[in-house]
């Protein structure tokens, strides 16, 4: 098996056909062709569905790309580590949240700090975060909770307590607060499974023996505010995440103490990775900063 074959089938994967990665690789289409192919030969194997002007990855071929882009991903690293002293932190930082209220803070000091890199961020609940922290196709999460697996490191953003909200004016007297068991006689706007928030409620509901059927199941915090704020029920979230939004009001949770903990979250066997190293170390510096202050 060659570095080349290895390369080629590696952009093809990555960018979805030949002639794009030919055209990354500063070679002809045919001879990009021809490294996958000898390759696939060489181990009796079909990388590749070709379809026309398409090509999809096989179950093969899609468990090949993710050891690629862990081998690449190495190469690359060593070569940051050769030029250590002379080179900058650039590149791309991908990042996905369960809310994104818990970094944008950070964001803002550490985009002053590295300039050249390009930050992504999109949410999702925290199965899907550590779905994609091990796929590759997300470098840092932010997720509810620290139980991920011995294969993250994780940094403690602190916690704060659940509290349920509705549209102003849904409840008569929202500052006396709901016990579970009144929650359950309400319609319940639910987070989808996978999401940290609605695994704690259940839990704390089953241990006082009470059910939170959900009337409607929103996907992403930002659905739930929505559909809360449109007067179809009461949502739950953390206190931290409420924000300020004058359709809604807190409404305090009674005889239970639920807890919500935020972390950032990376694979471990990618901690040298310039960008997510930079990221993590000033996340960890604005943290005991806090920490101080507090």
């Amino acid at each position: 098996m060659r570095q080349s074959q290895l390369r080629a089938f590696h952009f093809v994967a990555k960018l979805g056909g030949f002639s794009r990665a030919a055209e990354a690789m500063f070679l002809t289409q045919p001879a990009i062709s021809e490294q996958v192919r000898k390759l696939e030969q060489a181990h009796d194997v079909l990388l590749f569905h070709r379809e026309r002007k398409r090509v999809r990855m096989t179950e093969a071929g899609m468990h090949l790309f993710r050891l690629t882009q862990q081998y690449f991903e190495i190469e690359q690293q060593i070569e940051d580590y050769m030029q250590e002293s002379r080179a900058a932190v650039e590149g791309e930082l991908r990042i996905i949240a369960d809310s994104a209220h818990h970094v944008t803070g950070i964001l803002s000091g550490f985009r002053q700090r590295y300039p050249g890199v390009t930050v992504s961020l999109r949410g999702g609940n925290t199965e899907d975060i550590v779905e994609d922290l091990r796929a590759y196709n997300a470098d840092v999460g932010v997720i509810g909770g620290r139980a991920v697996g011995g294969d993250m490191e994780i940094l403690d953003l602190g916690e704060s307590p659940i509290t349920a909200f509705a549209a102003r004016g849904f409840l008569a007297d929202a500052t006396r607060g709901l016990t579970l068991a009144e929650c359950a006689a309400l319609p319940l706007v639910m987070r989808e499974i996978g999401s940290k928030t609605r695994s704690k409620l259940d839990n704390a509901a089953k241990a006082q023996r009470v059910a939170l059927p959900p009337a409607i199941i929103a996907e992403g915090r930002e659905a739930v505010r929505e559909v809360v704020a449109s007067g179809a029920g009461i949502g739950f979230v953390s206190q931290a995440e409420f924000g300020h939004d004058a359709r809604l009001v807190q409404i305090p949770l009674r005889g239970v103490d639920i807890r919500m903990t935020e972390s950032l979250v990376h694979l471990t066997q990618r901690r040298e990775v310039k960008v997510i190293r930079a990221f993590m170390d000033f996340a960890s510096a604005q943290a005991a900063e806090t920490t101080e202050r507090a």
